[in-house]
C-alpha cells in the first residue's frame, strides 16, 4: 500500500468485514461502525471499501438486489444468492482449481487470474415459503 496512510477506520472496516460471513452491503458496514465511529459518513465506508478491494483484501461479490455485496473470505470460493431475498451463502467445496482455469487458458489463448462462479436460485427458506 504505497503512500497510503494508515486508517484505523479501515482497519476496523477490514476487521468487521473479515469476522463475518453475511456479504454485507456497505450500509451494514456504516450501521455496525457508526457507534464507535460517530464522524463515519456512508461516502466514507464506500471509499474505504473501494480502496480495500482494490488492494485485494476484501472482494466484491457483486450487486444483489441493487446493493453492492463483500466478502472478507478471501481464500478460494464460489457464492449461492438467493434470487428472492438476496442470501448470500459460501460455497468454498465448488471452486475450480488452478488446474481448470491453467486448462482453459491455454485452450483459449489468455492468461487466468482468478475465477468467480456464482450459483443463482431460492434459498432453504424462500423455496419452502
Amino acid at each position: 500500500m504505497n503512500n497510503v496512510r494508515q486508517s484505523k477506520k479501515r482497519d476496523a472496516m477490514l476487521a468487521l468485514l473479515r469476522s463475518t460471513s453475511c456479504h454485507p452491503p456497505a450500509d451494514w458496514v456504516y450501521r455496525q461502525m457508526k457507534a464507535e465511529y460517530p464522524g463515519l459518513s456512508l461516502g466514507t465506508v464506500y471509499r474505504n471499501l473501494n480502496h480495500l478491494c482494490e488492494r485485494g483484501l476484501l472482494r466484491r461479490v457483486g450487486a444483489v438486489n441493487g446493493q453492492e455485496r463483500y466478502d472478507g473470505m478471501l481464500s478460494p470460493h464460489s457464492h449461492f444468492i438467493c434470487n428472492r431475498c438476496g442470501t448470500i451463502l459460501d460455497l468454498p467445496e465448488y471452486s475450480p482449481g488452478q488446474d481448470r482455469l491453467d486448462a482453459v487458458g491455454v485452450q483459449y489463448g489468455f492468461q487466468p487470474e482468478g475465477c468467480e462462479f456464482i450459483v443463482r436460485g431460492l434459498c432453504k427458506d424462500c423455496k419452502d415459503f
